[in-house]
């Protein structure tokens, strides 16, 4: 947009590719908005609850990922459309903040834009909608409030937290082991959990796999696993209460910085240059070995000469180890990071109950456990799986775990799973818009309708029937005031969730409802859609 004066000298405004934009206002582009906020919520509907289907997508570059978590869904599918793009936002806020939940809030927020067409058509403003829906949420959360339950759990009691994760995980990859790897997932919490503060570092829980092997062979090393080998293959494979010494210092002479270069024209230069070199890498070697060290752990690479000196020395060393990496092993060793060999005494180093390098299958690949340190406060789920892609799920399915055990540390308020929660607060809804009177009633009625959405998608995706269902849940939490009542997906002859121990997070499900009802204020607000037109 430019501004311009004619002769006279009045300004006048210069649109640039006016003729090129396509404009949608109105109620039309409310409809838009809402038609492509549906497509999106469509396609992860099939994804949730334990029956929930997967999919798969392939990148431009041809990586294939099968998934059925909706923050990974959305994030690897190309959306074009502005409004699609908000509901990609939408669930990676729920997953920056909850970490679980990533699906149901997609389903939600498509739920209640569907619904609310309905009351378009009946003439009604969409800001008068949004207000609502507004009110219907802060009712539903409040019923949230009432029908939670608090889980005490200790170091000794985990229990409660492994019933909460297994729920998460029944609707994964690795639902078939949801027991032994929800123990790991809380066990891996626990060992980084302040319990007194109630907070948790996620940063100190790493997930490192490695292709082959089964699902049965992950494990929780209560410790650093590092994809590193020892630097000379004639080092020895285990060592037992090593005291470990970290360098961000290179085992390398140190390099001229000048433009000059040195011209060496005799031999004894030459032999003089390399005993130059060889006295300073014996006295780098020898600084390690005065200090008490007997592992070397190094930012940096070694060079040959370096690598042969210490082996000789029997001085085990591990080159090329990662800044993160670096820092978790500082944190579980004690060992503080030394930037100069000048500066390297006993008392910055830690130590390490046991260090071995493991093999895997015919292949060449070897990694280092670190185990038995002193402040751990540093722990790794070591992933096994038959390839690539269940690897990464199977991390991404543990990554949700981990993070409703986390929530539970921070707060340990639960509501029942099932779709029981979106039942009792759409009851809870429809009993407080009786009570309004004016247009908002009918929006509040609709927010209700909208919370069934996700009943009804656990029932159809189990293969249910799904208004059947739903409506005879329905029917029992009304005459029994039972808010644990919810849809049997798995066919084990129960509707009550507690039997079924089927929970879920009360911070994660009121974060779901807070992010649907703005996702969906902010889309009902749009009524002018300007864009680029498309040239066919």
């Amino acid at each position: 947009m430019s501004l311009a004066f004619d002769e006279f000298g009045r300004p006048f405004i210069i649109l640039r590719e006016q003729e090129r934009k396509s404009r949608v206002k109105g109620i039309e582009a409310v409809k838009a908005s809402i038609m492509a906020a549906k497509t999106v919520a469509r396609t992860l509907r099939s994804s949730l609850g334990p029956k929930g289907m997967d999919k798969m997508l392939q990148s431009p570059d041809g990586d294939v990922t099968i998934t059925n978590d909706g923050a990974t869904i959305l994030e690897m599918m190309e959306v074009e459309n502005q409004i699609g793009k908000l509901m990609v936002e939408l669930s990676k806020s729920q997953d920056h903040e909850i970490g679980d939940g990533t699906t149901g809030v997609v389903v939600l927020a498509g739920a209640l834009l569907e619904h609310a067409e309905a009351l378009l058509d009946m003439g009604m403003h969409p800001l008068r909608i949004a207000e609502g829906y507004e009110m219907a949420c802060k009712v539903a959360t409040e019923n949230l409030d009432k029908i939670k339950t608090r889980f005490d759990f200790s170091k000794e009691n985990i229990e409660p937290l492994v019933k909460t994760c297994m729920t998460t995980l029944s609707s994964k990859v690795v639902g078939r082991l949801k027991r032994p790897m929800a123990e790991i997932c809380v066990k891996a919490v626990l060992a980084v959990a302040d319990l007194e503060r109630r907070d948790v570092n996620l940063d100190l829980i790493k997930v490192e796999g490695k292709v082959g092997g089964k699902m049965e062979d992950t494990r929780l090393v209560e410790g650093i696993v590092i994809d590193k080998e020892f630097s000379h293959p004639q080092m020895p494979k285990e060592l037992n209460d090593v005291k470990v010494a970290i360098l961000t210092c290179p085992f390398e002479p140190p390099k001229p910085k000048t433009k000059h270069k040195v011209d060496i024209d005799t031999v004894e230069k030459f032999e003089a240059l390399r005993d130059a070199e060889k006295a300073y890498f014996t006295d780098m070697v020898q600084r390690c070995k005065d200090s008490g060290a007997e592992l070397v752990i190094c930012q940096w690479g070694f060079d040959d000469e370096a690598n042969h000196l210490l082996m000789h020395k029997n001085l085990p060393a591990v080159r090329w180890v990662g800044g993160v990496e670096i820092e978790l092993l500082a944190m579980a060793t004690g060992a503080r990071i030394v930037p100069r060999f000048q500066e390297l005494t006993a008392d910055k180093l830690g130590m390490a109950g046991s260090v071995k390098e493991v093999g895997f299958g015919t292949t060449k690949d070897k990694m280092l456990v670190i185990e038995g340190c002193p402040n751990l406060k540093a722990v790794t789920i070591f992933v096994r799986g038959g390839n690539r892609m269940v690897l990464d799920e199977i991390k991404r399915s543990l990554h949700d775990a981990i993070c409703v055990a986390r929530n539970l540390v921070r707060d340990n308020a639960i509501v029942y799973g099932g779709g029981a929660a979106e039942i009792s607060c759409a009851l809870a809804v429809e009993e407080a818009a009786d009570k309004v009177t004016g247009v908002e009633h009918y929006a509040m009625r609709t927010f209700a309708d909208a919370l069934q959405a996700v009943p009804l998608a656990l029932a159809e995706n189990s293969g249910l029937p799904p208004i059947e269902s739903l409506t005879a849940v329905k029917k029992r939490q009304l005459e029994e005031k039972n808010p644990y009542l919810g849809i049997d997906c798995n066919d084990t002859g129960t509707n009550d969730m507690r039997e079924q121990n089927v929970f879920e997070t009360v911070i994660g499900k009121k974060q779901q409802l807070f992010l649907a009802t703005q996702v969906c204020k902010m889309i009902l607000k749009i009524d002018d859609v300007i864009k680029p037109s498309e040239y066919d």
